[in-house]
Parts: structure tokens; sequence; C-alpha cells
């Protein structure tokens, strides 16, 4: 499978194409705009989110609420265009509010340069982070594909300004139902009550905040992802996909960094075998996935979010038309944004483990796919 993404911040809208999901797939519209739903939510989000209400419309590629095989299209309409329509117009635009001050841990700069662009608004346009919103959408296709398989995607924040959640391996649903009910996305009340409070010191000074989110997969078969390749390998795929969300600047899998300061008797999972289970682990230091294939735990990884870059107490920066030194430019932006992060996580991890059970049963209709999978992991060893 493969997707591609178009469209600006304050353009007329986001659009995705979707190419290779299998046909028979039942795609629920109302679930995928609760995903988006979600992406709005979280405390410190900026005056855009006022304004956005993102809802999908699916142009081809399902009908009847199901898939057919052929490409998926999907649009999600910027509800803010009508006030930029005179400035963001593809034909003839208005040179209003041009961007001349790079923001500091922007693309501003550079992307600017890269293309010789003299207004910085053709960059902060596509590399903003609205772009997530049509990924999510994206990603809650996926998300519906691999519940046929009672894989599940879920993701929380671990963090946020260095206050941390207390930490857990009971991924139950008791623990993702108060995940849901928390305005962080944070499954510790202590912890989100400072995490708020720090969020609106930073606000009343004018800064940001990042943080750190976690996304768990259960229900994985072992073997997804391959060794063969260093671009099959499954973990190198999912640090790819995360990569990519804006501001993400680090990811680990399991024990991740803290591994390195352990002997390997703490790191390694033990392995054992029964009648019932087949082989299995008692531990996950690996994060779910060894030689870059799913190991049966379920899939655990973190992603560091840094601060937003747009603080409105704006850090030095330089006009790139006269080159002297000025405060870097304010666009609205939000103060903290990792919970909606952790969302924008879920959905591209679901994409990439989705795209890699594929490879692994092919077929063109889900019902071949599934009676593929369900013979093949009905052996519980070999």
């Amino acid at each position: 499978m493969r997707y591609l993404t178009a469209g600006e911040s304050h353009g007329r809208c986001l659009v995705a194409i979707i190419e290779g999901m299998p046909s028979n797939v039942h795609i629920s519209v109302d679930r995928i705009n609760e995903e988006l739903r979600k992406r709005q939510m979280g405390y410190g989000r900026g005056l855009r989110m006022k304004i956005e209400s993102d809802e999908v419309r699916i142009l081809s590629g399902i009908r009847n609420s199901k898939t057919t095989g052929a490409p998926i299209s999907l649009m999600i309409e910027n509800k803010d265009w009508p006030n930029w329509e005179k400035i963001m117009d593809p034909v003839v635009s208005s040179s209003e509010r041009m961007v001349t001050r790079p923001r500091p841990g922007h693309a501003d700069l550079s992307g600017a340069i890269k293309y010789g662009l003299k207004d910085i608004r053709d960059v902060l346009e596509r590399s903003s982070a609205r772009e997530t919103a049509i990924r999510v959408a994206v990603g809650a296709v996926a998300m519906q594909l691999l519940e046929q398989f009672d894989i599940e995607v879920h993701s929380h924040v671990v963090s946020i300004g260095g206050i941390k959640c207390k930490e857990t391996t009971d991924y139950s649903k008791c623990f993702w139902d108060i995940v849901e009910r928390s305005e962080m996305f944070c499954a510790d009340n202590e912890a989100e009550a400072k995490m708020r409070d720090l969020i609106d010191k930073a606000k009343a000074e004018g800064d940001s905040l990042g943080g750190v989110f976690e996304v768990v997969v259960t229900g994985l078969p072992i073997g997804i992802g391959s060794y063969v390749q260093w671009d099959r390998k499954l973990d190198a795929r999912l640090a790819y996909a995360l990569m990519s969300i804006q501001a993400v600047k680090g990811v680990e899998f399991g024990y991740g960094f803290k591994a390195a300061e352990m002997p390997g008797s703490m790191v390694h999972d033990e392995i054992y075998y029964s009648e019932e289970k087949g082989y299995y682990r008692v531990t996950n230091g690996a994060g779910g996935i060894e030689g870059g294939m799913t190991n049966g735990q379920p899939v655990v990884v973190r992603c560091a979010v840094k601060p937003i870059p747009t603080l409105y107490k704006p850090l030095k920066s330089v006009d790139m038309r006269t080159k002297q030194p000025v405060e870097a430019s304010v666009e609205r932006s939000d103060v903290c944004a990792v919970p909606a992060a952790s969302i924008v996580g879920k959905a591209v991890v679901a994409w990439e483990i989705a795209s890699a059970l594929l490879e692994r049963y092919g077929g063109d209709n889900i019902e071949d796919i599934l009676r593929v999978y369900k013979e093949i992991n009905s052996k519980k060893g070999y």
C-alpha cells in the first residue's frame, strides 16, 4: 500500500490518495471523523482548533461503506479558507501577510533557500503540522483494516515538559478507557494536573512545551516485517514514518536508550513454549520487535516531540529581505501539541503495520487475506 497527501494549512482543503487497499473492507466515516476529532483535542491547543471542525469526505474507492480495490481519495476542507482565499488563491494571490522572518526550529529558512522562495508563507503552508489531519484520516482507514485481524493500535502521552506519568505495562481496556477520557490522553491523573499547570505557565510566558508519547500495538502475530533487507525491517519502517511527523525528534522501542545502560541479561526477553500459547515471552524489553520482525509481544514505541517553534515571545532571527536582525515571525499556534501528536503517531503506525501485514499475507480482497492469515497463525510452532 502507499499514499500521497497534498494541500496547504490555509488552502482550500487537504487531500490524500490511497492505493493498494484490498476490497471488501468495511469503512466507517464516523470512525475516521472520531480520530480527526481526537487530533483536535488536548490541553494547550491554539485558536485554530476553535475554527476547524475536521470531517472527511470520501471521493472515491469506497461504495456502500466497503472498499472496492480502486484508489481511495479523501478530502478534508479547511474551514478557515474563506478568510485566506485572497492570499492563498492558486491562480492570483495577494502579497498580504508575506513572511520574511524565519522561525528558529521551523522549516522556514531552509525551505525558502532550497526552493528559491521570497515569501516564507510558501514553505510554512505545506510544512505546517496541519498536514497531519489528512494523515490521521489515512491512518483511521488502516486501523479499520487491522481490526479485521483483531489488531488494535492505541497511544497515550508519557510526559510533557519533563513531567512524567507512572510507568505501566498494563495495556488493558480499562487503561485505554482512562486515556480516552483524559484531556491530555494521559492515564495518570496526578501527572496530568501538573502538566496542565506547566502548560498554563508556558502560555503566560509566551513559550511552548514538548514531551513524549507512546504507541502500543496489540494482537500482532510473529513474523510481521523482515530481516532480509534494511528497508523491510519493521522497526526501521516505523521509525521512518514516526520521524516524518512534524516536531518528532527521537524514536525508541521497548527499553530504548535505557538498554544501552543495562546488561544483556536484563535487556533480552527470555523465550518459553506451551501447547496452549505456542512461543511466548513474559517481558518486553524489545518493544515487540526483534531482528526487524514482530515477536508476538505488543509493539511499544515512544516518540520525543520538541516544543513548537512558533513562540509568542519570539526568538532572534534575520529578515530575509533586509538581512537585518529581527524577531521571528508569529503564526497562530499551539502552546503544546503532544496529545495531538500522539493521535498522529497512532495513525502512521497503523498504516505501516497494515502495509507490512499485507506484504506478509497478500491478497486483493479481505476474504482471501483472512483465510491465509488464519491458516498460517493456527499453527503454534513448527
